[in-house]
């Protein structure tokens, strides 16, 4: 399906979810300027998810979703801009992610450069999309997030919905998806929801690198699911962007 076909159905879903579940995460009064910095954030997240699902399609699965957890650095680099002093294990980690990345980027699908090279691309348009995401969320969360979340899933919605009146994407495959489709929607939604809950209770790098954990799950299921198979240096190289993404937040 288009991308943006999926993205206007699983989008306003998760937002009604999202203003389902205020009562559950509770929901401090926000400010002006809170509510616009989450508004942002969800937009932003919006154009990341966009790349990213785009990467998914015409790449490796187990090659691009490690590459976009390299989101992590832009709140890294956000709490160093602001005073935090980086470790020699953070700086090690920092060198080793971007090594592992440097080692897909170049084994990734070397029969179609173009196509890998569009895959590449788009995974890191989406890594710093969901890196200011994850800044934006965690600098407009207050003790009870309900409020941000909303605001945030707000701002993918009317991303979606702009980009959509302009593209006009077919939407003729989306009854017959309608159902997985609201699935993605709410498991979306909540693992935003949870973040924006855990970045209220711990420091933003550790958080966010905690989040970014979730191309270990990718690979795997790309692996059940899609029967995807790796050469020995795309898994040396996943290893390391893995094991980079880890010692940034132990160095936090």
């Amino acid at each position: 399906m288009p991308v943006l076909a999926v993205l206007a159905v699983t989008q306003p879903v998760g937002l009604v979810i999202a203003l389902a579940v205020v009562p559950i995460f509770g929901a401090d009064s926000l400010s002006t300027s809170d509510l616009a910095l989450a508004f942002g954030g969800g937009a932003a997240g919006m154009g990341a998810l966009a790349a990213f699902y785009r990467a998914l399609a015409v790449g490796t699965m187990s090659v691009v979703a490690p590459i976009a957890a390299m989101g992590v650095v832009v709140p890294v680099g956000w709490g160093l801009a602001h005073g935090e002093q980086p470790g020699a294990v953070q700086l090690a980690g920092l060198a080793l992610a971007v090594a592992g990345v440097v080692v897909l980027s170049y084994e990734e699908d070397s029969e179609r450069p173009q196509v890998a090279r569009e895959s590449i691309g788009l995974a890191l348009i989406s890594a710093l999309g969901f890196g200011a995401f994850f800044t934006l969320l965690d600098a407009a969360a207050s003790d009870r997030p309900g409020w941000a979340i909303v605001s945030a899933r707000l701002g993918g919605v009317a991303a979606v919905a702009l980009a959509a009146a302009a593209a006009r994407p077919s939407m003729r495959a989306v009854p017959g998806a309608l159902w997985v489709l609201v699935a993605v929607g709410f498991f979306d939604i909540a693992a935003n929801s949870l973040f924006a809950v855990a970045s209220t209770m711990g420091l933003l790098p550790v958080v966010a690198v905690g989040g970014s954990m979730y191309p270990a799950f990718t690979i795997v299921l790309a692996h059940l699911v899609l029967g995807e198979r790796l050469s020995p240096a795309q898994r040396a190289g996943i290893v390391a962007a893995l094991a980079g993404v880890a010692l940034i937040a132990g160095g936090s």
